[in-house]
């Protein structure tokens, strides 16, 4: 990523403070291995100019584990980066092997031992992803309103950090973006009124 889509996140106003940036894995040897071009100082460093830039910035991405040869020390690195940029919302996976690429020949690691890694990492993204979510109890929120609810009358949208937010007797707000008060954190949901 260059300096240009940074700096634009602080100068146009249309672009919203969340951006998806896939990590991958915390570990160089790891990123090397799956032909990725950053490494985990430059991915630090490309989030720290965009928080300088704007201030309310969050992130979210994608993390594989159990990617072949990754060691112990190559998961406390992906793990160091989790707790380093505390993403809003993660996207993880375990890795398997897919028919004709380099990696799909290599030394699996066990399905236990991805298995493990994916919860212990589900379970620290999990409490980043809620102390994010909390923060916008009682705070007013741009909603994109986008489809009806699983209930009669209610609407589901997504704010402007792309967090789900469910309203009810919204069905005339379908395809705006509507000022909302969030009242109430759900599991993976907010919960709000139009103001």
């Amino acid at each position: 990523m260059s300096d240009a889509p940074i700096d634009a996140h602080g100068s146009i106003d249309k672009l919203m403070p969340q951006l998806h940036l896939p990590v991958q894995s915390g570990s160089n040897k790891i990123l090397k291995a799956m032909n990725r071009r950053h490494t985990y100082e430059k991915y630090l460093e490309i989030i720290d100019k965009l928080r300088q830039t704007r201030a309310d910035m969050c992130f979210s991405s994608d993390i594989i584990v159990g990617y072949p040869g990754e060691t112990e020390k190559d998961f406390q690195d992906t793990i160091a980066i989790i707790k380093e940029v505390k993403f809003a919302q993660v996207y993880s996976f375990k890795y398997s092997p897919r028919p004709g690429t380099p990696a799909a020949e290599l030394p699996q690691l066990p399905e236990e031992i991805k298995t493990e890694r994916l919860r212990q990492l589900q379970a620290l993204t999990r409490v980043h992803q809620d102390e994010f979510n909390a923060m916008s109890l009682d705070k007013n929120l741009d909603v994109l309103i986008t489809n009806k609810g699983k209930r009669p009358g209610q609407v589901t949208g997504f704010s402007q950090y792309l967090q789900s937010v469910v309203i009810d007797d919204g069905a005339k707000h379908i395809g705006n973006i509507v000022r909302v008060k969030i009242i109430k954190i759900l599991s993976n949901t907010l919960k709000g009124e139009v103001i």
